[in-house]
C-alpha cells in the first residue's frame, strides 16, 4: 500500500431538501471538517409555475405562482446560509444552463483539481493501492484460482453466525 495520506475530499452527494435532514445536522453540528459544494442553475431549460395551495394547505399559499427554478436555488442559498451561520466553507459553481458542454466543463474542472490536489498532497490521485485488497477479496470469493489462499483466509471471517440474524 502506497503512503498513508489522512486528508482528502470524499465526495458526498446531497439532493436538495432530501437529504437536508440526515446531512445538515452533521454538516453544521459535526466537525469542521468539509468544503461545501453547491450547484446552482441559472438558466432553466424547462420550468414550472407552482399552482395555488390546496384547500388542506393554505399555509403553501406564498409559493402559489412562484418558479419551481426560484424554489430550488432558494433552498440552496438557504442551505448555504444555514452552513455558513456555523462557519462552514461554502462554494457554488454557477451553470448558465445545463447541457452537455457544461456538464463536461463540470468534470473537467473536478478532474484538474484531482490532479493539483494529488500534487499538492504528494501523492498519485488516479492510484487506489487501498482498494486492491478488496478486488483481490472479491476474486477470492468468487472461486478465482490464484487467490485460494485468501479465499481461504477470508471464509472464517465472514461465516455469519445464525444466531445473530433478524
Amino acid at each position: 500500500m502506497g503512503n498513508p495520506i489522512h486528508i482528502g475530499p470524499t465526495p458526498i452527494n446531497a439532493l436538495g431538501t432530501t437529504d437536508q435532514h440526515s446531512q445538515v445536522q452533521l454538516y453544521r453540528e459535526g466537525p469542521n471538517d468539509k468544503l461545501f459544494t453547491f450547484m446552482e442553475v441559472k438558466n432553466f431549460k424547462r420550468d414550472i409555475t407552482i399552482g395555488p395551495a390546496p384547500e388542506s394547505a393554505p399555509e403553501l399559499g406564498y409559493l402559489a405562482n412562484a418558479r419551481m427554478s426560484t424554489l430550488l436555488n432558494s433552498e440552496k442559498k438557504a442551505t448555504e446560509y444555514a452552513l455558513i451561520q456555523d462557519q462552514r466553507p461554502c462554494m457554488t459553481v454557477l451553470f448558465e444552463k445545463v447541457d452537455a458542454y457544461s456538464a463536461g466543463q463540470f468534470i473537467y474542472l473536478y478532474e484538474v483539481t484531482t490532479s493539483i490536489a494529488g500534487s499538492l498532497f504528494g501523492i498519485n490521485a488516479y492510484d487506489q493501492p487501498a482498494v486492491e485488497l478488496g478486488k483481490e477479496a472479491t476474486f477470492a470469493l468468487m472461486g478465482c484460482r490464484e487467490y485460494q489462499e485468501l479465499s481461504e483466509k477470508i471464509t472464517p471471517l465472514t461465516a455469519i453466525d445464525e444466531k445473530y440474524l433478524v
